[in-house]
């Protein structure tokens, strides 16, 4: 009995000092955006400003146009978790309540393109995007990702094939079809998978870098991310504390999201097999 609370006290002071260790950069990212420049190199290194201002947090404003790629960022990432979470979940449900022939070898072949790296598709996909006049524009960075992914999908049908298939039986006798099924039945059984895709896609969006550098060139319609990371560029010196105050500000959404769904992604998580 000893040798097992121990081996669990040892156990959580080892996991205690791993969560404070990924602290760390979050820490000093937001000391630094609450510092003077000058003191952002100071030796040796202070975790507590002296003094402490919040002037970077208004000065990324004038920097950038802050607001509206924030918005772009948020427009962006709710539209493509929107559309994730919708085609994914009815491709899922097709793969695995409903019978027809190939089932199994077409998606055994959409799994295959998990396997294809994205730089692969980056050039023609510029072309596409060239051809359809949508670089510099929002629609690229939405429409290409929209209609689902195979990462997506598999996920959700994983979580489909849990259900039992007497609920669906007993639907079908009682008269419904499959979108019915699908609307009524299924999604309220699979919103902690859900939730988990969802999180997943929107912290996936709100992080990508590559493909919105490579489609958007003007300061209005680049997302926040790309903006951040090309700010140091724009100047003959890199103001550290203004390039802190807004990557600070750029998590605020994601840790919002999580702490929403925080329930349902652990569920998920724990139900899918992917612990």
């Amino acid at each position: 009995m000893r040798e097992s609370q121990t081996t669990r006290a040892l156990i959580f002071g080892v996991l205690t000092l791993i969560s404070i260790s990924t602290l760390i950069p979050f820490l000093w990212m937001l000391s630094t955006s609450l510092k003077e420049n000058y003191a952002v190199f100071a030796y040796p290194p202070e975790w507590i400003p002296r003094p402490v201002t919040i002037e970077a947090y208004f000065k990324i404003f004038t920097m950038i146009p802050f607001g509206k790629q924030l918005l772009n960022s948020i427009i962006v990432s709710v539209s493509v978790t929107l559309g994730q979470l919708i085609f994914c979940s009815l491709a899922a449900f097709s793969f695995s309540r409903i019978e027809y022939p190939g089932r199994d070898t077409i998606f055994v072949l959409y799994l295959a393109t998990l396997m294809v790296p994205g730089y692969v598709t980056l050039i023609p996909g510029y072309v596409l995007m060239t051809w359809l006049h949508w670089v510099n524009t929002l629609n690229a960075l939405i429409i290409p990702r929209l209609f689902g992914a195979a990462y997506g999908t598999f996920l959700l049908r994983q979580f489909f094939m849990t259900i039992p298939f007497e609920l669906q039986d007993a639907a079908t006798i009682d008269g419904c079809g499959h979108l019915r099924i699908y609307g009524q039945i299924m999604l309220p059984l699979i919103k902690p998978a859900l939730a988990t895709l969802g999180l997943f896609t929107f912290m996936g969006t709100w992080n990508d870098f590559f493909w919105p550098l490579i489609v958007t060139n003007s300061e209005e319609v680049k997302t926040l991310i790309v903006a951040l990371a090309t700010l140091s560029r724009s100047y003959f010196s890199t103001d550290w504390p203004t390039m802190m105050a807004g990557a600070t500000v750029s998590l605020l959404p994601m840790l919002v999201l999580f702490g929403f769904a925080q329930k349902y992604f652990v569920e998920g998580v724990v139900l899918t097999g992917i612990k």
